[in-house]
């Protein structure tokens, strides 16, 4: 390969050849492995997920979602993701998805802060999300018991705010209900 050739960018293809349960994105066409999430993670996404999938994605009301924990989606051809949490409104994603991996581009995003991830969700993934037309994300922080909130707005991200433990608040795009932010971290000790 002459010198100055770049090096071919990694696909959804690339990720076939893993074995089966390995931690692994494509950003913008570099493999990125990702540790295995703690246990206080693994709670904190869980618990978004049910909090907000139970009342929008498994009937009822408000409904209208499809809500997904750690599902491979291709965004770009070169950006594979597992966000730790993802939504996609029925009217853009009508039927369930089958398959793996999905691409079309989540509504929402919720990615929970571990330290080897922390610089990457809340830079790159965070450019990437807004680039290709993610309209909310909200980023959970375990270690400091908060949650951030997102919105895309002319080409950037608006802060909708920040919460605590201890917190209650409706936060879009999932306004519809109350959120306990307590509930999302182990008690303590």
């Amino acid at each position: 390969m002459p010198e100055d050739a770049a090096p071919r960018k990694a696909l959804w293809t690339d990720l076939s050849g893993l074995p089966e349960g390995a931690r692994v994105e494509v950003l913008e066409g570099e493999l990125v492995f990702i540790a295995r999430p703690t246990p206080a993670h693994q709670l904190a996404a869980g618990a978004i997920g049910a909090l907000v999938g139970g009342p929008f994605c498994l009937g009822g009301d408000p409904g209208g979602w499809w809500v997904l924990q750690e599902v491979d989606v291709e965004l770009a051809p070169h950006c594979v993701f597992q966000p730790d949490v993802a939504g996609w409104l029925r009217s853009r994603l009508p039927a369930f998805p089958a398959e793996r991996p999905i691409r079309v581009v989540p509504d929402w995003v919720c990615e929970v802060l571990s330290p080897p991830s922390a610089r990457v969700d809340r830079v790159r993934k965070a450019a990437i999300y807004l680039e290709i037309g993610v309209q909310s994300y909200w980023i959970v922080n375990p270690a400091d018991r908060t949650l951030e909130a997102w919105q895309a707005a002319d080409g950037r991200w608006l802060r909708l705010g920040a919460w605590a433990e201890g917190d209650r608040a409706r936060i879009a795009p999932f306004e519809a209900v109350e959120l306990d932010v307590g509930r999302l971290f182990p008690p303590a000790a």
